[in-house]
């Protein structure tokens, strides 16, 4: 940095830093406070969540192993309608919500476990990985069950919702106010520090190193790049939720291609080592050698990372379906378990391999930041080329900068839910969110990212409560949709009809159409319910009797 700009992100880091490590240290050890067995410290936010997943999986019959042929003709489209209610198809919300989770902790933070918990750490985070499906699941699937659709057709929605209207269906209607404002708070504070700050100050750090470290022409001038990510991500979260699932859509495939290819191509230059590798992740997994507490320790480390990284019951889901074309719930739980399986299970495990099988797996992780985890990956790249680990920075560049777009888009909403939706309360995060890009890519704010660290995995408290209370109704949906499906009375949507990937978009023919056809359904709906009552009137049954429960018989 030239010394006027290191002077003043030092001075800035050193008062916010004063201000705000008191609070941040307290809060940390409140939401991460550890219950100590076999020697191992326990974040209890660690075990809330891993009890919820395993609830959930088992209270919904399995369903995203049960499910998962019947969830890619989902996100597809083949089930829901151009004409329904919504803003964007299945594939975008997955691309918008796989953007926030597939990051820096599928790459550092993958490497980073490994090297503290051994290899057997990867396989604890793929076998929770498929647990958290369930979790998603039941936000996405409720997320759209209390969505708010307004007079132009944007939607609302999100645990701040489901909270506040699915607790007062089922009778707790106060506490379901206080969880929902709770949940809101938490995520706006939340998502500036995991979403914008830390995101906008490792990407630039990364660009950094890459291209010289202290020597590099941008190493004293880290704004250019803060501000190069804040224009174009201006330009994308002023077009609202369609325009980030436009971009996000196009990114996140792009950026998992370009690391899967990658990954796959340092397997193959060590394809030999691939089965002793997974031998490692097996045996380590349930031997904990040379980690403190042994199999609980290596689990937990394996748990955390894939918390981390998939963020499974902290409630992102439930805002990011909510907005999907859909008139059945259940069609985006389907889609939404998705995201654990490609971000823990697919991408976690590439890292993995791309470690164990280049030996890197017993390097030094030096302090265990991010930055030394994405340091070790890179190493696992050199070892093809000199040039590979070129392709990494881009990867991490894309994992970054798609995170900033769907976390504006959570905050936005989350924001909307306290403000009644005020436009102007819209434009001015907007704003500070832009803004915060450049501040971050400077500034480190240590106090502030651990701050809202903590603050977002807080919001897995009111969310997953939620999805306790609302289970039933939960399995109700995914159940009653899943059995529709089998015995056929829910039908494919006709083929220029379907919510495509990312075309779903009706014409206006097709709008006269689909009112033409809804109000045929309702006419014969209508006509059924007649006849049913005039034959049980016929029989000598006072039909007005049983479906007013109040009226004298």
């Amino acid at each position: 940095m030239s010394a006027p700009l290191s002077l003043f992100a030092g001075s800035v880091d050193q008062v916010i830093d004063d201000l705000f490590a008191p609070f941040a240290t307290r809060l940390s050890n409140v939401v991460f406070y550890e219950l100590e067995l076999f020697g191992v410290g326990i974040p209890l936010i660690v075990v809330w969540l891993m009890v919820g997943a395993i609830f959930l999986t088992v209270f919904l019959r399995f369903q995203p192993i049960t499910g998962l042929g019947h969830s890619l003709k989902v996100i597809r489209g083949k089930f829901t309608r151009k004409t329904d209610p919504g803003e964007v198809s299945s594939f975008q919300a997955l691309a918008t919500e796989l953007s926030g989770t597939v990051g820096l902790g599928n790459i550092a933070g993958v490497a980073v476990a490994i090297t503290i918990g051994g290899p057997g750490a990867a396989l604890w985070i793929i076998i929770f990985g498929l647990l958290a499906m369930s979790m998603k699941m039941a936000e996405a699937t409720l997320g759209v069950k209390y969505r708010q659709i307004a007079g132009d057709g944007t939607t609302s929605g999100g645990p701040m919702y489901y909270l506040r209207e699915g607790l007062a269906e089922v009778g707790w209607p106060r506490l379901g106010k206080f969880l929902a404002v709770f949940y809101a708070i938490t995520t706006l504070i939340g998502v500036f520090g995991a979403g914008n700050l830390f995101q906008a100050n490792q990407v630039a750090a990364i660009i950094v190193d890459s291209t010289g470290g202290d020597s590099s022409f941008l190493a004293d001038k880290l704004w250019i790049i803060g501000l190069v990510m804040a224009l174009v991500a201006g330009f994308v979260i002023i077009g609202g939720i369609k325009k980030i699932a436009d971009w996000t859509s196009a990114i996140t495939p792009a950026m998992a291609i370009l690391y899967t290819v990658s990954v796959l191509i340092i397997l193959a230059m060590n394809i030999t080592n691939i089965p002793h590798a997974f031998w490692l992740m097996i045996e380590g997994a349930f031997t904990g050698e040379g980690v403190a507490g042994g199999i609980v320790g290596v689990a937990i480390v394996g748990i955390q990372r894939a918390l981390f990284s998939n963020v499974g019951g902290v409630g992102t889901a439930g805002m990011a379906h909510s907005a999907v074309k859909t008139d059945e719930p259940a069609t985006e739980g389907y889609t939404a378990m998705w995201e654990p399986l490609v971000d823990s299970v697919i991408i976690c495990t590439l890292t993995a391999l791309a470690i164990i099988t280049t030996g890197l797996h017993e390097a030094d992780a030096g302090d265990g930041s991010t930055g030394a985890g994405v340091a070790l990956t890179s190493q696992a790249f050199a070892t093809v080329s000199a040039w590979f680990p070129y392709l990494l920075t881009v990867a991490v560049v894309l994992f970054g900068f798609s995170t900033v777009l769907s976390y504006a888009y959570y905050g936005q909403k989350a924001l909307g839910y306290l403000t009644k939706n005020s436009a102007v309360a819209d434009k001015i995060f907007q704003f500070v969110w832009v803004a915060a890009v450049v501040v971050g890519s400077a500034v480190s704010l240590d106090s502030v990212v651990a701050f809202s660290d903590a603050t977002l995995f807080l919001m897995a408290v009111p969310n997953l409560l939620g999805l306790y209370f609302l289970s039933k109704l939960v399995r109700l949906e995914i159940l009653r949709h899943k059995k529709k499906a089998v015995v056929g009375t829910i039908r494919e949507v006709p083929e220029d009809l379907q919510v495509g990937l990312r075309d779903h978009e009706p014409t206006p023919e097709q709008i006269e159409r689909e009112k033409t056809r809804r109000h045929k359904a309702r006419e014969h709906r209508k006509r059924v319910r007649s006849g049913f009552r005039s034959a049980q009137r016929k029989r000598g049954v006072d039909v007005d009797a049983l479906e007013d429960p109040d009226k004298k018989v």
